[in-house]
């Protein structure tokens, strides 16, 4: 395992202290760039670019690096540094990743916007960059954002269920044939065996989740952890009062929504509408 090196006086610049630890690590690894791209599965110029200090790429690609080279946290903390205090990559979400890499099943409620692990590239697009992301550090964020959906694919995929609020669905994309093409992206996902989506209509009404995107994690030792997010920053809860309470709500939200299977059609008929709208 590779030793964690100490800060000197010429690395104390976060973005060049970042850069310097991921060429040493590579450099003691052996490894090419293109060696590094080809076992990560990311594009080897990305790696270089990182260790150039040009870009700092997205925290799963360096959450990746760390699980590599054998350096847990350390790379994400230093990214953190590099890239400032974003809220939404602290402490909390370091650990939610870890506890999401691990979790033997997963369920999920989305208030506005569909999951990271059901969107296509074009519908993470739109949505990073009404956030505010451009160029370069847009299109990493969104090559991050789709690496995460391996999740779900695989023999031992941990099995996933997700409950969209019909406002989720009933937001489309601007161009009409890129929203056709993540609404077809749902149903295929929506027939795999370990997936249930499922949709909550909004005369459900009021519920105990109604301010909330929630993703709960089952673990292997039979705990269960929250994620609660917005736009803006995410809290892990872990504490077990807090977590059995949302979990009421959850169950009590999940008795209001559609069965899996009206849910198929009612995204198909989404779908067939759109087929009426001409492609922009």
């Amino acid at each position: 395992m590779p030793q964690r090196r100490i800060v000197t006086g010429r690395s104390q610049e976060p973005r060049q202290r970042f850069a310097e630890e991921l060429r040493t690590l590579r450099s003691s690894s052996g490894a090419s760039l293109r060696q590094l791209g080809e076992r990560l599965g990311w594009d080897w110029s990305l790696f270089g670019k990182m260790e150039k200090g040009e870009t700092l790429g997205s925290p799963e690609v360096v959450q990746a690096l760390d699980t590599h080279y054998g350096t847990p946290g350390l790379l994400l903390a230093l990214w953190e540094l590099a890239a400032g205090d974003h809220t939404q990559f602290r402490e909390r979400y370091r650990r939610y990743m870890e506890l999401e890499a691990k979790a033997v099943s997963l369920w999920h409620f989305a208030v506005s916007v569909l999951p990271g692990l059901l969107q296509t590239p074009a519908y993470a697009r739109e949505v990073l960059s009404a956030g505010g992301l451009k160029g370069k550090e847009l299109e990493q964020q969104v090559e991050a954002r789709m690496s995460r959906r391996d999740l779900l694919e695989g023999d031992d995929a941990p099995p996933f269920r997700t409950i969209l609020s019909e406002a989720v669905l009933r937001t489309p994309l601007r161009n009409v044939g890129e929203w056709r093409g993540q609404l077809e992206h749902l149903v295929e996902v929506g027939e795999r065996s370990g997936v249930a989506l499922q949709g909550l209509p909004l005369g459900a009404g009021l519920h105990g989740l109604t301010n909330a995107t929630v993703m709960f994690l089952r673990l292997a030792d039979g705990s269960t952890k929250a994620y609660i997010e917005n736009g803006y920053r995410g809290d892990l809860i872990e504490e077990n009062v807090l977590v059995e309470r949302m979990q009421r709500a959850y169950d009590a939200m999940r008795d209001l929504a559609l069965t899996p299977n009206e849910s198929q059609k009612f995204v198909q008929a989404m779908l067939e509408e759109t087929l009426c709208e001409p492609s922009t």
